[in-house]
């Protein structure tokens, strides 16, 4: 009672309360349906049914609770959970899904994702044997490591004996770096991202640009439903192009385009039996390849639309003027403009979070004046999403501490001028420019080691640490000249697309020694980003 009185104690209590009631009304509404399903039964002595329910990704003691009210828990001959921590989303992406994680870490004070974080990668090292080496970064990072040491304790002696396949874990916390998420992907897949959103390794597309018309049927009427499709590196072409800049790939698939036409063409020069058989043979391969070009060149297409718009390019130029520091103090006339026109807000909070960030907080009076025109023209309602994003130090008003992100950009690179985006050699080409923090303190970390940016560290949020797990005799990795080391980088909270591709690209330069295995709370955006953010009244309503 005497923690309630104090203001601070009561607002996180009301926080965590709000939240579990929000989860508890969630659960209640999922669990009425299926158990009207199960009383609504008739009973038949003649034909016994039997019920077996199956928890994904974890079993709820919430739901088993309301199960228990209704009156329906023992109907089930058989209750159980498919545990889902990590779910593989390609050859080098594992991702936990947990859609509201970075908010229940930094907004509601909630560490249940940290703990399924710190399981998953157990089950990891099960698989893969012990890493000898974890870095990390920022308070989650610690929590993390934290509780990974405790179990390895717990469980000291029976664990298998497996040869390590990762040499490093690399924990990051995504407050550490706030300001890439933020930022407009610029590559192949990110964009598609950003413009369509991908969800769950699949896209849904307008299906104008994809309706086959054949002669005879100009007049037929275009398809409405949306065409959906699998985005993964089995695609050979999506695996060639999908971490490209933009403006490259319109040349990659020119010259795919004219690869699949001459292996076309062969089959003008097939004259004897066994070479016709053999142009057959490569026909399924081929017609695969000449389908996945037409769906990457109407995605292109689509993708250009938007991306050759005046409104992209003012709001890109917007953003990178950020980014370099140019304007940060002071209200921003094209966020004015863009308030005035009514455009969506997720764009003008991005915008406005993006500025907030680059200067290390608004002046008091830009902050009040961005915050009254947005609740003006776009409701009173948001005065709790805007409420959200200062906590979780998205928007802020300016303290006395210095800026300190000039001296990080300059001191990490994140902004390189030119950025080769056709051919590059650094990983800012993801962004046309700038570097993302995270990936370029991966990159550090690799070579030369952060003991070099010590003082940089030091100026972003949170501990900065290492540890060490004891490999067990006769397990220690030896190296062979030549192999690459494998590094394990968990962005908790969330990771983008362009952070991926850029990692990709550290992975595939010749001279970087280190494979990158990456793995995430969740695949995020911007966009779904601020949502995961966002709050209304009606919400908090019982």
């Amino acid at each position: 009672a005497r923690t309630v009185r104090e203001p601070g104690a009561f607002r996180h209590l009301t926080r965590r309360s709000s939240s579990r009631l929000k989860e508890l009304r969630r659960i209640t509404k999922r669990c009425s349906v299926r158990i009207e399903c199960i009383v609504s039964l008739p009973e038949d002595k003649l034909q016994p049914r039997d019920f077996h329910i199956l928890f994904v990704p974890r079993r709820s003691l919430l739901c088993e609770q309301r199960l228990k009210e209704k009156g329906v828990l023992n109907s089930f001959t058989n209750i159980d959970e498919y545990i889902l921590d990590l779910i593989p989303y390609d050859g080098d992406l594992l991702s936990m899904e947990s859609e509201s994680s970075f908010r229940e870490c930094y907004l509601e004070n909630d560490q249940t994702s940290l703990y399924h974080a710190a399981k998953g990668l157990m089950t990891l090292q099960a698989l893969y044997g012990t890493i000898p080496q974890i870095f990390g970064k920022g308070e989650c990072a610690r929590h993390v490591a934290n509780m990974m040491l405790r179990m390895k304790r717990e469980f000291a002696g029976s664990q298998t004996q497996i040869l390590p396949v990762f040499d490093t874990l690399l924990l990051l916390d995504r407050n550490v770096d706030l300001l890439t998420p933020l930022a407009t992907q610029l590559t192949y897949e990110g964009l598609i991202d950003e413009i369509f959103g991908i969800t769950n390794g699949y896209v849904k597309l307008p299906p104008e640009k994809f309706a086959q018309k054949k002669q005879g049927e100009g007049g037929k009427e275009l398809p409405t439903e949306p065409k959906k499709l699998q985005l993964n590196s089995a695609e050979e072409l999506y695996a060639e192009i999908r971490d490209k800049n933009f403006n490259a790939v319109g040349a990659a698939l020119s010259k795919k385009a004219k690869i699949i036409s001459a292996a076309f063409e062969e089959r003008h020069n097939a004259k004897t039996v066994g070479e016709i058989k053999q142009f057959v043979s490569q026909l399924p391969h081929m017609q695969a390849a000449r389908s996945s070009l037409a769906n990457h060149t109407s995605i292109a297409e689509l993708i250009k639309d938007i991306t050759t718009s005046e409104d992209f390019f003012d709001s890109l130029t917007v953003e990178q003027e950020f980014m370099t520091g140019v304007d940060t103090d002071k209200v921003s006339t094209y966020i004015e403009d863009c308030i005035a026109q009514k455009d969506p807000l997720i764009k003008i909070l991005r915008l406005v979070c993006m500025q907030s960030v680059c200067n290390n907080g608004l002046k008091q009076k830009v902050l009040d004046y961005y915050k009254k025109e947005i609740l003006q023209t776009y409701g009173y309602k948001h005065i709790l999403t805007l409420k959200n994003l200062e906590r979780v130090g998205l928007l802020k008003p300016q303290s006395t501490m210095r800026n300190n992100y000039p001296t990080i950009r300059k001191t990490l690179k994140l902004w390189m001028e030119d950025a080769n985006e056709q051919n590059p050699n650094d990983i800012s080409y993801v962004y046309s420019g700038y570097a993302p923090l995270s990936v370029r303190l991966t990159q550090v970390l690799a070579r030369p080691g952060w003991r070099s940016i010590e003082e940089v560290l030091k100026m972003l949020p949170g501990p900065h640490f290492e540890e060490r797990q004891q490999v067990p005799t006769g397990l220690h990795k030896k190296r062979q000249p030549g192999e690459n080391r494998t590094i394990l980088v968990f962005f908790l909270g969330g990771v983008t697309y362009a952070e991926i591709a850029a990692l990709r690209f550290l992975s595939n330069m010749e001279d970087s020694g280190t494979e990158y295995i990456i793995a995430a709370t969740k695949l995020i955006n911007g966009t779904s980003w601020i949502k995961s953010l966002m709050d209304s009244p009606e919400e908090n309503l019982p």
